[in-house]
């Protein structure tokens, strides 16, 4: 058994997602983020970015109920979920995000949720910059399928690119706020961008 799957079997957040039914231990991120800042109501439409293997679309699906929507988009496939649509497909592709217009029925999300990652490499700067392009991309997203007054979450990796960053979001929404929380692990240096009240550009 290698460490780092020792590390995660042990680690606190993985066994509770088992225990309760959640697919990855960042449904719990999720949860805290929505504790703390109440970005997700009942019949909201939530546009999850990145979506595999599931965990921030099954809370999603929790938070708007019946009456609302989850879509989730990922280059990975996932098992079927109970009232989530899934496209499989790279959300900077054309062919992609008409297949997400023609889903929303043309018309807007309430929220749109980024916990993409880039395949680590090893190096950090190059991986922090590929976090950062991953959030411009969903930053895209957002300001085009976003009703006014939308949230936006998105997960970047702390670095040189991260402030410039924040100045973008910061243009497009009223509140921009930054969160760690504490289902990261402890070595991580991810961050979540929680933006509220999209400025509808």
């Amino acid at each position: 058994m290698t460490r780092w799957y020792k590390e995660k079997k042990d680690d606190f957040y993985y066994k509770e997602a088992k225990n309760v039914g959640y697919r990855a231990r960042s449904a719990f991120k999720l949860g805290e983020i929505q504790k703390k800042f109440n970005i997700i109501k009942i019949g909201d439409t939530v546009i999850d970015l990145g979506a595999a293997p599931g965990g921030w679309s099954q809370v999603s699906q929790e938070l708007v109920g019946d009456q609302g929507r989850v879509i989730g988009i990922d280059l990975l496939p996932i098992k079927p979920l109970d009232n989530v649509e899934f496209i499989q497909g790279d959300i900077t592709e054309a062919m992609v995000l008409d297949k997400l217009k023609r889903i929303l029925r043309y018309d807007k999300a309430d929220v749109v949720l980024s916990d993409m990652s880039p395949d680590i490499s090893g190096n950090y700067s190059v991986d922090q910059a590929r976090s950062a392009w991953l959030c411009e991309n969903a930053l895209k997203i957002a300001e085009l399928l976003l009703k006014p007054k939308g949230n936006f979450i998105c997960k970047i990796f702390e670095g040189e690119d991260t402030e410039s960053f924040i100045k973008k979001v910061r243009q497009s929404f009223y509140i921009v706020k930054q969160f760690s929380p504490k289902a990261s692990r402890k070595k991580s240096s991810e961050i979540y961008i929680i933006s509220k009240s999209f400025k509808s550009l």
